[in-house]
C-alpha cells in the first residue's frame, strides 16, 4: 500500500476517535451539570386506574433536564384565554383569589389564579422556587403574570376538579359515588404529594392541607394543589391558613405559635376521615371543640354512623379497621405521637394491597363488612 494510503487509513481512524471522544465528553457533561437535583426531581404521567396497586407502588423519579424555570405569561395571554376573566370561565376561588379557567392558544388547558389584593414583593422569585417543585401528585404550577398591578399564577387544569366534588353526601356533590378502593388510591396519591414536600431540603410544609386542595385528574389520580401557595400570601393582608380557624388546623398551632409537617399529618388526618365518612367534619363537628376531635372518632368508631352509607358493603372489616386506627394516629392530640407522611403512604398502600386481594378473592358484591361495635371488638 503506498504511503498515502496508509496516512488517509490512520487520519480517518483517528478523525472518528477524536469524534468519540467529543461525543463521550458531551455526554458526560451533560451528566455532571444538567440532571435535576434529588430535591426538586418529579415524577409523572397518568395510569389506569384499573392497576392502582401497580401505580401506587411506583415511587420514581425521572429527570426533566437542565433551566427548568416558570414562563412568564403576559396579561394579553390570560386575558384572551379567559376570554377577558369572563364569569362563565370563573371555576372557583381559594387563598391566593379568584381561579379561572384558560385555553392557551397551544390548546393547552390551564387554572389561572387572579390575586385580588396588594401585590407582594419577591414575587417572582418565590413563583421560581415552587415552579422547580414537581411530583406526579402535585399540581404543577406552570408560570405567572406579572403585569398591570396584577400578580397571577398559571397552574396546570384537572378536569374532575377537586375530590370534595365526589366525595361529599349531598345533591350538590353528587357527581359520583366513590368505591374504597377509590379512595384508598386517592388518599395515597394525597399523601405521597405531602411526603414529597417533607422530603425537601429544607421541608416545604404545605399548612392549609385540606379535602378542597385535593384535586383529581381524568384517572382520578390524586393531586394536591396549593403546595407552598402560604409563601406568595403570607403577609399581605389576604385570609391564608394562619387566620383559619379550619377544622383542617392541628389544635397545637396555635399552642405552639407555627405549622410543622406533623400539623400537615394531623390535617391529613381529617381528610382520612372525611373519606371515611363522606360527609364534610365542619358540618358535623363542633369548630370550637376540634381539639378533641380524635376522642369524638373513637366514640363512635362503634357506631353505624362514622361510615359511609353508599359505601354499602363494598369493603373488608379488615380495611375499614385499619384506616379508622391510622387516622386516629394522624389525628393524635401530640404531634410527636404522629406518624410521618411517607410511613402513612406505605401503611394505605398496603391496606389497599390487601382490600384488591380479599375484594378479588371474595368478589366486590359479597357481604364482608361488618359494622357496628363488631367491627372494633377485640381479639
Amino acid at each position: 500500500m503506498h504511503w498515502c494510503q496508509v496516512a488517509a487509513v490512520v487520519g480517518g481512524a483517528a478523525g472518528g476517535l477524536a469524534f468519540l471522544v467529543i461525543v463521550i465528553g458531551f455526554l458526560w457533561f451533560y451528566f455532571l451539570h444538567c440532571r435535576t437535583p434529588a430535591n426538586k426531581s418529579s415524577e409523572t404521567g397518568s395510569s389506569d386506574p384499573s392497576t392502582l396497586v401497580e401505580w401506587n407502588r411506583r415511587d420514581r423519579i425521572s429527570s426533566s433536564g437542565c433551566g427548568r424555570s416558570a414562563r412568564q405569561f403576559t396579561l394579553e395571554e390570560l386575558e384572551e384565554a379567559t376570554k377577558n376573566f369572563s364569569e362563565s370561565n370563573l371555576v372557583g376561588t381559594g387563598s391566593f383569589g379568584l381561579v379561572y379557567k384558560g385555553l392557551l392558544l397551544d390548546g393547552t388547558l390551564v387554572a389561572i389564579k387572579r390575586r385580588v389584593s396588594v401585590p407582594r414583593q419577591k414575587f417572582v422569585e418565590e413563583v421560581e422556587i415552587l415552579s422547580e417543585i414537581r411530583h406526579r401528585n402535585l399540581v404543577t404550577l406552570i408560570g405567572y403574570c406579572e403585569e398591570g398591578g396584577l400578580q397571577m399564577l398559571v397552574f396546570e387544569y384537572l378536569p374532575n376538579g377537586g375530590v370534595s366534588r365526589h366525595l361529599y353526601d349531598g345533591e350538590q356533590h353528587s357527581l359520583s359515588r366513590l368505591e374504597f378502593k377509590q379512595r384508598l388510591a386517592i388518599a395515597i396519591g394525597a399523601a405521597k404529594g405531602l411526603a414529597h414536600l417533607h422530603s425537601l431540603a429544607p421541608p416545604l410544609v404545605h399548612k392549609d392541607f385540606k379535602t378542597n386542595n385535593v384535586l383529581v385528574d381524568e384517572n382520578f389520580i390524586a393531586k394536591v394543589a396549593d403546595a407552598g401557595l402560604h409563601k406568595l400570601v403570607q403577609g399581605s393582608g389576604e385570609i391564608g391558613p394562619q387566620g383559619s380557624s379550619s377544622i383542617f388546623q392541628d389544635p397545637e398551632v396555635g399552642e405552639l405559635g407555627g405549622f410543622s409537617e406533623a400539623s400537615d399529618v394531623y390535617s391529613f388526618g381529617v381528610f382520612l376521615l372525611e373519606f371515611i365518612s363522606g360527609m364534610e367534619v365542619a358540618h358535623c363537628f363542633s369548630l370550637d371543640s376540634h381539639s378533641f376531635l380524635a376522642q369524638w372518632v373513637e366514640a363512635h368508631a362503634g357506631s353505624n354512623d362514622l361510615i359511609d352509607r353508599r359505601l354499602s358493603n363494598a369493603f373488608t372489616s379488615e380495611g375499614m379497621k385499619e384506616l379508622i386506627a391510622l387516622t386516629l394516629r394522624c389525628l393524635n392530640p401530640s404531634g410527636h405521637n404522629r406518624p410521618k407522611m411517607r410511613a402513612i403512604a406505605v401503611e394505605l398502600d398496603q391496606i389497599l394491597e390487601t382490600e384488591m386481594a380479599l375484594t378479588t378473592v371474595m368478589g366486590d358484591g359479597t357481604a364482608i363488612v361488618t359494622l357496628g361495635s363488631q367491627l372494633f371488638t377485640s381479639t
